[in-house]
């Protein structure tokens, strides 16, 4: 009881002692001004008079009856207030005497069990702010990081002590250790004679109080050359090696410093650099230092020794500067010695896939640098399955390497676009690839370096076109992804970005019989719910199929794996024909003549921009004069450069005769516009206006392609035709969708008769209605959906190929170029 009302009168009391202490152990009274000093202790000393007064006035010493009371209300029954009780009436009964005696007898039994009762010092109620715990945790700080010493500096304050302390004599020093190195400043009188131990770089300061030569400092530790009399009063320096500092005079010192060198930092990067399928590397370091890393690079160089060289590599290479990249540091935490990883995609830059000498630079605070033993490597970057792509990858590797090889990047691209139909099936790639050829060609003499960045730049952009293709149905990126699997297979590539093309084709997979299991649902009448129904193989099975697959790879069991990648891609083609036969489209309706002027216009773009990229071929820029009339009917016999077979025939013989490229090109917007406003498929349906406005998109390109024309900018006008028909393409792709899904709406049954033998025997062999007007062909599709653009595209291609082979008959030529004129 007499610590808890202590306390409980007297913490505040307590608590302002205690902040003054802190204040004054750490010094605060020799940095103030002295009237502030002078009322910042006279505040100090009412506060504690006043939180006396308080205390003495609260505090009531504890009685003894108080702490029978108190222990009593902690025993049951009350038994001390009962032991004092006296018996009020039946003294004078045995029996009621009896009982009273056996009562007391009881009380004293449980009396005797009391224990001590702890006190209660809880203050929270009282101290709701926590001030006893601040005013506690700044006396403990200040015991660690000041010193009791300075409170006796407050006698400075009084009058005339201020001479007395210049009267001294008397002295002061601190030693202040580098921020870098965390270490305290070290106030020196509070350090005996002996030996100190202290980081080099630390600033040592002494004052010298009194009489001038009744103290003097003399030093070692500095290496001044310009060394101070030892009779100054001020003596600032730094400690640079070991040695002895003296203080002489009355209570003077000596101490043996020990200087702690600051040791460079070390940094050990890893042998070798994990690439992802993307182009980005990782490659893990580790860094130490005594006090902390403050900063790190990387200097990635051509190890020219180590390359091959062979193709456009034999030339001497131009000089590029090493890339430098800066090393991640940790946010929080020691850096004392830590583990990180560098994580960056260099695979655009000239040193990609080549070999280089990677050097790890640490600094630590004190500038001091250490560097790691050059790790030669082949600096990661992105792998390209497509041959063509790959190819024009290498290419530009030439062209970044030497400006020397402009001549053999440009016969090389000549090469790649001789033959266009074998190697290129993205049409806007083959536009960019032969403008930019023919820019190369033209420029291969007086290439400047920024030309020649620029090129590599459109080169990467095409290889990307033409590596991730237009994958415009899930069965085109199932074969994507089965085709970069099985060539990361065969050319040994590391674990993880087979893992990564393994995740790629299951997703691929998935997407594929997720559509085919939609289009089934949504016409279960139709053939191709049959066939899924049907199908002996399930969703799971594929699963277990692809996870059998990846487990041969992790084995190395790479010829198993190679026969089960055979049979999955056999299973998938029987999948698609699947599909092909399960999806079909009735015959024609009100759509149909649209459609079939959406495809002219598409043939009479594809043979304006066949006759513009022959002009730019040919040195032709701007030229809006009139174009002979022989010129539109050229490629009767042969092909012109760059021109692929069949295309540049969209227009009929002599349509274009005597008009310029901007008025055709004119004529072919005005068509546009006026199919905009008929009636086309689909109309308020979602396939429907987004076929409309993919239309809107070509009208734009149109015009902007009409107007570079005008302009004579026929490499721009290009990208815009290029840009053009790729809108049409896709709008006569939503229109052909939604005109089949209103076909096979109004005409169920014939959907569901299609495929099956003809019971009136009017379906040609492959199992097509005759058209109207006595035509051979039909007006009803083979195929609908997706995929059958693809295939369709597949035949033109092969068409275009044999009607350009010269061995083959005459007459097996003319009848495949009719075919190129029809479709």
């Amino acid at each position: 009881m007499w610590a808890e009302r202590l306390t409980r009168a007297f913490w505040p009391l307590w608590t302002v002692l205690l902040l003054a202490l802190s204040a004054l152990a750490f010094g605060v009274q020799d940095h103030l001004p002295l009237e502030a000093a002078w009322t910042a202790l006279v505040l100090a000393i009412a506060a504690a008079g006043w939180t006396l007064w308080r205390g003495l006035r609260a505090f009531r010493a504890p009685t003894r009856t108080e702490a029978l009371i108190r222990l009593d209300s902690r025993l049951p029954g009350q038994p001390i207030a009962a032991l004092t009780d006296t018996q009020a009436i039946g003294g004078d009964d045995p029996a009621s005497l009896a009982v009273w005696q056996a009562h007391r007898a009881r009380m004293a039994a449980r009396a005797a069990q009391a224990r001590a009762v702890e006190p209660d010092l809880k203050l929270a109620r009282r101290d709701p702010f926590a001030l006893r715990y601040v005013a506690l945790t700044a006396f403990v700080m200040a015991m660690i990081f000041g010193s009791l010493w300075r409170v006796t500096s407050v006698q400075a304050l009084a009058p005339g002590a201020g001479n007395e302390l210049a009267a001294g004599p008397t002295w002061e020093g601190w030693a202040q250790p580098p921020a870098y190195t965390g270490k305290p400043s070290i106030y020196m009188n509070d350090i005996a004679e002996g030996r100190l131990e202290l980081p080099i770089g630390t600033r040592l300061q002494f004052r010298l109080y009194g009489e001038v030569g009744d103290l003097t400092l003399s030093e070692t530790v500095s290496g001044r050359t310009d060394v101070p009399a030892a009779s100054e009063t001020t003596h600032d320096f730094t400690l640079t090696r070991p040695g002895e500092v003296v203080i002489a005079g009355p209570g003077g010192r000596t101490w043996a410093l020990s200087a702690t060198p600051d040791t460079a930092p070390t940094v050990t990067p890893a042998t070798s650099a994990e690439r992802e399928g993307d182009g980005r590397f990782t490659m893990e370091f580790t860094a130490r230092d005594d006090y902390g890393v403050a900063a790190g690079q990387v200097s990635i160089a051509l190890d020219l020794p180590a390359v091959e060289r062979i193709y456009g590599l034999t030339v001497e290479p131009e000089p590029r500067e090493a890339v430098v990249l800066d090393l991640p540091m940790p946010m929080t935490g020691n850096r004392a010695e830590f583990t990180e990883a560098l994580i960056d995609d260099l695979s655009e830059h000239p040193f990609a896939n080549l070999p280089v000498a990677m050097t790890f630079t640490v600094t630590d605070a004190a500038g001091q640098e250490g560097r790691a033993e050059p790790v030669n490597l082949i600096l990661p970057g992105r792998r390209f399955f497509d041959p063509l792509a790959a190819a024009l990858i290498e290419v530009r590797r030439d062209l970044l390497w030497s400006r020397a090889n402009a001549a053999r990047s440009a016969q090389i691209l000549k090469a790649i676009t001789h033959r266009p139909e074998e190697l290129i099936r993205n049409e806007r790639a083959y536009l960019r690839l032969r403008v930019l050829m023919r820019d190369l060609d033209v420029q291969k003499a007086s290439l400047s370096p920024d030309t020649r960045d620029a090129m590599a730049a459109e080169l990467w952009e095409i290889a990307l076109m033409v590596e991730e293709g237009d994958l415009a149905s899930a069965m085109e990126r199932l074969r994507r992804a089965q085709d970069r699997l099985d060539e990361a297979i065969r050319n040994g590539a590391e674990q993880g970005e087979i893992d990564e093309l393994m995740q790629e084709l299951r997703e691929a997979l998935n997407d594929y019989m997720r559509e085919l299991a939609e289009e089934a649902e949504r016409n279960p009448d139709s053939q191709l719910s049959q066939n899924m129904d049907g199908m002996e193989m399930s969703g799971d099975q594929l699963q277990q199929m692809l996870d059998e697959l990846q487990r041969l790879m992790e084995e190395g069991r790479m010829a198993e794996a190679q026969e089960l990648m055979e049979m999955l891609r056999q299973l998938m083609e029987n999948m698609q024909v699947a599909q092909g036969e399960g999806q079909g489209q009735g015959q024609g309706g009100p759509g149909q003549q649209a459609m079939r002027e959406l495809q002219d216009t598409l043939r009479g773009q594809q043979g304006l921009s066949d006759d513009a990229f022959r002009d730019l071929q040919d040195g032709q820029e701007g030229n809006e004069g009139q174009r002979p009339g022989q010129q539109g009917q050229q490629g009767q016999g042969q092909q012109g450069e760059g021109q692929q077979p069949g295309e540049g025939q969209g227009e009929g013989e002599g349509q274009g005769e005597g008009r310029s490229l901007a008025q055709r090109q004119q004529d072919l917007r005005d068509r546009l516009g006026q199919l905009q406003g008929g009636q086309l498929p689909g109309d308020g349906t979602e396939r429907g206006e987004e076929g409309r406005r993919q239309l809107d998109r070509a009208g734009r390109a149109m015009e902007e392609a009409e107007e570079a024309l005008r302009d004579g900018d026929l490499p721009g006008a290009l990208d815009r035709q290029a840009e053009a028909m790729e809108a049409l393409r896709d709008g006569m792709q939503q229109f052909g969708e939604a005109l089949a899904e209103n076909q096979m709406e109004g005409n169920a049954e014939q959907g569901q008769e299609f495929g099956q033998a003809d019971p009136n025997g009017q379906r040609d062999p492959l199992g097509r209605e005759p058209g109207n007007s006595a035509r051979i062909g039909s007006d009803r599709n083979m195929l609908q959906g997706e995929d059958v653009y693809r295939r369709a595209q597949d035949l033109l291609d092969e068409i275009r190929r044999r009607s350009g082979e010269q061995a083959r008959p005459e007459g097996e030529r003319e009848y495949l170029r009719r075919l190129l004129d029809m479709f």
